[in-house]
Parts: C-alpha cells; structure tokens; sequence
C-alpha cells in the first residue's frame, strides 16, 4: 500500500509503498475512502505526543470499507461502510465498563499508538467496541470530518457542557474544532460568540451560527467584551486552539458558575497555563476536559446530521469533494 510516512520527527513526510496490514485477532483493516488532517496530526510529527514511535504513519481522522476481519470480530462484515472514534477503547477496563471509552487506560489511537489513515488501508483494533456503521445517507468525506474535530466539540458541548437553548457559548479559536463547536452550540439554540484573530474565518464562523465575533486584535479586553454581550458572562466557554491566552480568557469571560471547557491541546510552552484560581473559587466556575466521544454516543449526533440539524458539510469547501461527486452538491 501506499502511505504518507517520516522516519524522524520535523522530517519531510514521504510517499512509500509498505506491506499492507492485516487484522489483530480483535481488529479489522479498512480501506480509507477518505482522511482529514488535523492539529493533531502536526503534533504528532511535531513530537509533542509520546505515543508516537518512529516510523510513523499519521491519520486519525477516517471513513472507509472494512475488507479484512479478525478472527474475534463478531459485529461486523466485510463490506460494511464505518468511522471510528480517534481514541479506541479496549472494552474491558474500568473505564470501559463505565462507557467511557474515550479515556480507556489501554487506549487505542490510529495515527498515534498505531499507524494511522495516511495510507490506502489501516488496521484498527478493538472493532467489536469502537466502529461506528455509516448511515447510508453520509458520504465519506463528511464521515472523516466526524473522527477528531466534531466529535470532539459535540461531547463537549452537549455531554460535558449540558448546553440548554438561550445559553451563551464562547468560543476561542475558529479552526476546524471551533468552528465544529460553534455549528454544535447555535444547532442546540446557544448563542454563541467566537473569537479569532482572523477576519475571515471569523465571517465564516458567522455563516455558521454565531451570533456575534470578536477579532482579538482589535479589542482590549476579550473577557471583559464578551461579559458586556453576554450580561454578565458566557454560561460556557470553549478554548478551542490551546494556548495560554485563550485558556485563560476562557475562564475569565464566563459567568458566575459558568463552565470552561478545554478541549484545544496544550503543549510546549502552553502545557502548564497559569490558571486564574480566584476567580474559579469565588464565582464556583467548573473547569472542564473533553477528549473525543464514544462510538455507542454516536448515534444521537448521526441522526441530527442526517435530518440536516447539523450540516456538516457546510465545514468544507467544494474542493474537498471529487468532481461530480453526490457530496460535492450544495452548499460546502
């Protein structure tokens, strides 16, 4: 197969031909149909992320056909069209046995604690746990999106955030996982306010659900701009790039028993964030972690993005569906 692929961390990704995978005992190998690129992904080969060991394949972020089974799978066929969360669970820690998957102590990662997506096929363990089947009416294009980014944003925008109709949501950073939160947040009746540095992706947040942006450089004060808008304050805010400044406006623009959510990585310099404490004691703030979803929540996401609640593949721009596509009609 051929695989995207770099033998030393900052070094030139390469295009090789390796062998093909085949199936662990509780695995598949899938056919990748389609692969995004993540923020991940560059920390990954940044060499921020431990879990990855040279040689590296990267890819996280995938949809595909299953075309081999391990002799364990009982779930699954061959031919069947799937998605996976991009941290597995192994299905028999505590963890797992309390449904919470996405931080099993012997996760599983493609692109990370395995070679990932960046390559024609990928093997994936623990299939009985973590596949998710495709709706037939979900390309492949806007599955991949779902892996990383939205799956990340709508846990913790509806399962950690609780977010209710008429609520504020602040988000810091319109990148892919932003933007994916601030869809998620107007989708469940928020409104919601985001903040970049970016004058166009701030108009594209707008065209997307936010009700109000908020370009950081040409503002004094984001906590005390978003607390004028808001009367008081954001009921939930999302740092959505991972920085120090923006995981500490974060909790500075909330109100009084607010939530922050934390779900942009914090690394390098930015792994240790001086966190402003008073405020957190004295207003009861809650400060919040979300990594990925569960495959057995996806059913409750897959529905609103068939029904049109959540229009995926307003995330995307023409090009990144094949000519003629039936995914390349609309509005992408």
């Amino acid at each position: 197969m051929q695989v995207a692929y770099f033998e030393a961390f900052q070094a030139p990704i390469r295009i090789e031909k390796l062998s093909d995978p085949t199936p662990a005992d509780d695995g598949v190998v899938i056919e990748v149909k389609a692969t995004g690129i993540c923020r991940s992904d560059w920390h990954g080969w940044m060499g921020h992320d431990s879990d990855v060991k040279l040689p590296h394949v990267p890819g996280h972020e995938l949809a595909g056909v299953i075309i081999a089974l391990g002799k364990d799978v009982k779930k699954w066929q061959l031919g069947d069209r799937v998605t996976v969360p991009f941290c597995g669970g192994c299905g028999y820690c505590e963890q797992c046995a309390t449904g919470n998957q996405q931080i099993c102590d012997h996760y599983f990662q493609p692109g990370f604690t395995a070679w990932g997506s960046f390559a024609e096929y990928v093997a994936i363990r623990y299939a009985d746990v973590n596949l998710v089947k495709l709706p037939d009416e979900l390309d492949f294009v806007s599955a991949a999106l779902l892996g990383c980014r939205f799956i990340t944003s709508y846990r913790a925008i509806v399962s950690q955030g609780k977010v209710q109709p008429g609520q504020w949501v602040a988000v810091h950073g319109c990148g892919g996982v932003g933007l994916s939160a601030i869809m998620i947040a107007n989708a469940m009746g928020a409104q919601v306010v985001a903040v970049d540095i970016s004058d166009e992706k701030l108009a594209f947040a707008k065209s997307i659900g936010a009700q109000v942006v908020l370009n950081v450089k040409n503002i004094a004060s984001i906590p005390e701009a978003i607390k004028t808008i808001t009367n008081g304050g954001a009921h939930i805010s999302v740092d959505a790039l991972g920085s120090t400044d923006t995981c500490v406006n974060s909790i500075l623009s909330l109100r009084k028993r607010g939530k922050h959510i934390q779900i942009g990585l914090m690394t390098a310099q930015h792994a240790r964030p001086p966190i402003p404490m008073g405020p957190v004691i004295a207003n009861e703030l809650e400060i919040l972690g979300s990594h990925g979803m569960q495959a057995h929540q996806y059913p409750g996401m897959l529905d609103l993005i068939v029904k049109g609640v959540l229009p995926v593949k307003q995330l995307f721009r023409k090009d990144c569906y094949p000519p003629g596509s039936a995914a390349g009609d609309g509005n992408e």
